[in-house]
Formats: C-alpha cells, structure tokens, sequence
C-alpha cells in the first residue's frame, strides 16, 4: 500500500483550497484507471487520507462515491476495497462502450474533427509497446477510447464514461498476459484515427464496432478462464 500511495502526495495540489470529497474522488477514479489499485486492494484510510492531506470524513465521503460508482466495495469489519468484476459486469461494461462510443463517432459532425488528444494516444500506446510496457499500453488505451468520446463534447457523456473506463481497468488486471490483449488493437486505433482524419466517420464507426466485440470477446476468454482461480463477485 505504500507504494501504492506514494504518488498520492503529487495529487495534493490538485485540491486546492476548498478540498471536497468530489475532488478526492475524482483523484482516485483517475488512480483506479491508470491502474494504480489493482482489483482486491485494501484502501487504507490513514495511508491515503495523510497522503492527500484530508479528513477522515472527507475520505469516507469520497469512498462512498466509488462505491456508488462500482469501483469499490465496503466489506463489514475489513473495510474498502477495489472492486473485482464479474463476467457479468464485463460484458455490461463493453455494452455501455458499444452504445456510447459508437454513438459519438457515428455523431460527429462535418470534418476536419479535433484530433490532436487521439493522435497523442495513439502515439503514447506506440511508445509504450517499443519498450514492452503493456500495462502503459493499456493505459495508453484507455486514453485513446477516452480522447474518442471527448469528441462529442459533452461534459455529461465524459463524466459517464468516466466510470466506465476506471472499471475496465479493473477488468485489464485480471488478464495474464497484457502483451496478447493490447498489442493487436495498437494498429487498429492507428487506423481508427487516420479514418476520422480522412473525415470518413462512417466507416471509423464500423471499425469501432468490430474491435470493441472482437475486444470484448478477448477479455470474457481470460474471465471464463480465471474465473474459478480468483475472479468472484464482491458487489
């Protein structure tokens, strides 16, 4: 946990003056997503509140948020941990993905679209794989599908999907080899953005909704496979 933490101390100035609950949960949510907490870990309270400099009730409050989110469960007299998903919650989760993200490139409006965040994931997940961090990758990936629906610039869709991708983070850690999971989908974000480039959304949004069921499938494969060794519903 404590190196788990340590960078929590960074995040501090992201709070500002008036520290809420909202903003410590926005800090975790982002932590969760790049895959600091792997699913299981036990959040300490002392840990993580004097890593950020807040109360125990403010830190509560924030878990209580999570916990609404489905990131985290409160077990009684052990206390809060990173949620781990069932088949169930994966499968649902790339449903959400499906509906929302195909939705906001099929959506798009005339050409040229903003492309620079895209274009700058798709470049960090290149990087990533040229010195085989795939978990960077995945995380690289989880960037390039966040960019994608910045697109439709809506602050209402951006804070759903929020959620979405801090669990499927969740989801990626359950996969045993990163390598096989994210390497095949570094070609196809290329080409996703090099489709909206060309101003073609038609055919990026039946790109998208082949790589999502082909990604979807990928990851159900590790969870049926794993699921009798250490994936269980703690919800």
């Amino acid at each position: 946990m404590a190196e788990q933490t340590a960078g929590l101390a960074d995040d501090r100035a992201l709070l500002g003056r008036t520290s809420t609950a909202e903003r410590v949960a926005d800090i975790l949510r982002s932590r969760i997503a790049d895959g600091y907490f792997p699913p299981g870990t036990r959040l300490s309270e002392d840990s993580i509140g004097g890593a950020l400099g807040v109360s125990r009730n403010t830190l509560r409050e924030a878990f209580r948020l999570l916990t609404h989110e489905r990131l985290l469960v409160h077990e009684l007299n052990r206390g809060v941990f990173v949620r781990v998903l069932t088949v169930e919650d994966v499968t649902d989760i790339y449903r959400t993905r499906s509906l929302v993200e195909c939705a906001v490139v099929r959506g798009l409006g005339d050409p040229p679209y903003p492309l620079h965040g895209l274009a700058e994931a798709v470049a960090e997940g290149e990087r990533a794989a040229a010195v085989g961090d795939w978990k960077a990758v995945g995380t690289a990936n989880i960037h390039f599908h966040r960019e994608l629906v910045a697109l439709a610039g809506s602050e209402r869709t951006d804070e759903l999907m929020r959620s979405v991708f801090a669990e499927l983070r969740l989801a990626f850690h359950v996969v045993d080899d990163p390598h096989r999971l994210h390497e095949p989908y570094l070609a196809r974000n290329r080409r996703i953005l090099r489709t909206l480039e060309a101003g073609d959304r038609g055919e990026a949004g039946r790109l998208l909704e082949t790589y999502l069921a082909d990604s979807l499938e990928r990851v159900v494969e590790v969870y049926v496979r794993r699921v009798g060794e250490d994936v269980t519903d703690t919800s």
